[in-house]
């Protein structure tokens, strides 16, 4: 009997060592970075990752022949910062988190654009009903 791999085997393997390449030890904790005087701060990040794969056997109208394979994978990956490793140059460690708030500056501002667009056409909207009244 034949020791044959199933082709999904293959496109598992392929998937995952591309990961492997993607998502080392150096993405979670950073390469280091020296200070003039000494300081090494070193960056340290939030890794998630999410895979995929999958295929099926298609048979064909020969029956003889050994079945088609079609199949496919997938992986996503993010990469978060959540802190720098500081290390001073008399030896002092220290942990700096970065407070990431529920949302950045700039979701901020488009969130606030409605409101503002409302008060600027109240404003000119007053003005512009002042001028008729006199």
């Amino acid at each position: 009997m034949e020791n044959k791999q199933h082709p999904i085997q293959g496109v598992m393997d392929t998937a995952m060592q591309n990961i492997k390449e993607m998502v080392d030890v150096n993405t979670i904790i950073g390469d280091p970075i020296t200070a003039p005087d000494g300081t090494m701060i070193i960056p340290v990040s939030k890794v998630g990752v999410g895979f995929a794969s999958g295929g099926s056997d298609f048979s064909t109208k020969n029956t003889t022949e050994t079945p088609c394979f079609g199949g496919g994978s997938g992986a996503g990956i993010t990469i978060s910062p959540i802190a720098f490793l500081v290390v001073s140059s008399k030896g002092d460690v220290s942990l700096m988190p970065i407070n990431q708030p529920s949302g950045t500056a700039v979701d901020k501002i488009v969130d606030s654009v409605p409101g503002v667009i409302d008060q600027i056409k109240n404003i000119f909207g007053k003005k512009g009903e002042a001028e008729t009244e006199e």
